[in-house]
């Protein structure tokens, strides 16, 4: 596999290593070996799918302590605009983002370290979305903030009368008024 750092220290992408042929193609989706080599130390403990029609957009959401999780996410079909904030009060990257298109094709996947809150919006008919987390989900450390808060500038790549959003998603704070963020200088690892 091959890792791409980002402008966001910690955020990761990551591009296997494809084997095509008239049969198809092969690749090597995860490898605890390699991942801890070239990304970090991770435990994942769950998996999650999704499937979405395009127009949704799922996000910003994370999880507080003790329940907060890292992410490896990726598409199985379609494709989707992905995107990782940066929400630990006092790094040098508070606010900012880090945007990746991740299709069935390109096979790339974004590696969401804790500390950073999480979202995707659907550009095609529809999506088959997976992620690993690094923790169990508890419901009871759900966080979120506004999905297109002004001041993160996040292209959605969505026309704004075309956006689907669950009824929760409609209600999250931007983020200078969310009621809890992350500590830069808490180690999360």
């Amino acid at each position: 596999m091959q890792t791409i750092k980002t402008d966001i220290d910690g955020v990761v992408i990551i591009e296997p290593r494809i084997f095509n042929d008239g049969r198809g193609y092969f690749f090597e989706s995860y490898s605890e070996r390699d991942f801890r080599t070239n990304v970090r130390e991770v435990k994942f403990v769950q998996d999650n799918e999704s499937r979405s029609s395009y127009g949704v957009v799922r996000g910003l959401h994370f999880q507080k302590p003790p329940f907060t999780q890292s992410k490896l996410v990726r598409v199985i079909q379609g494709a989707v605009l992905d995107v990782a904030v940066d929400i630990r009060k006092g790094s040098p990257t508070f606010g900012q983002h880090v945007a990746v298109e991740l299709t069935g094709e390109n096979h790339r996947q974004l590696f969401v370290p804790r500390g950073f809150a999480h979202g995707f919006s659907v550009l095609t008919p529809e999506v088959i979305f997976q992620y690993k987390c690094d923790n169990f989900y508890a419901p009871q450390s759900e966080g979120a903030i506004a999905w297109n808060d002004p001041e993160l500038h996040i292209d959605w790549r969505i026309p704004a009368d075309k956006v689907i959003l669950s009824e929760k998603d409609k209600r999250h704070p931007p983020l200078r008024e969310a009621d809890w963020l992350f500590d830069y200088n808490v180690k999360l690892y």
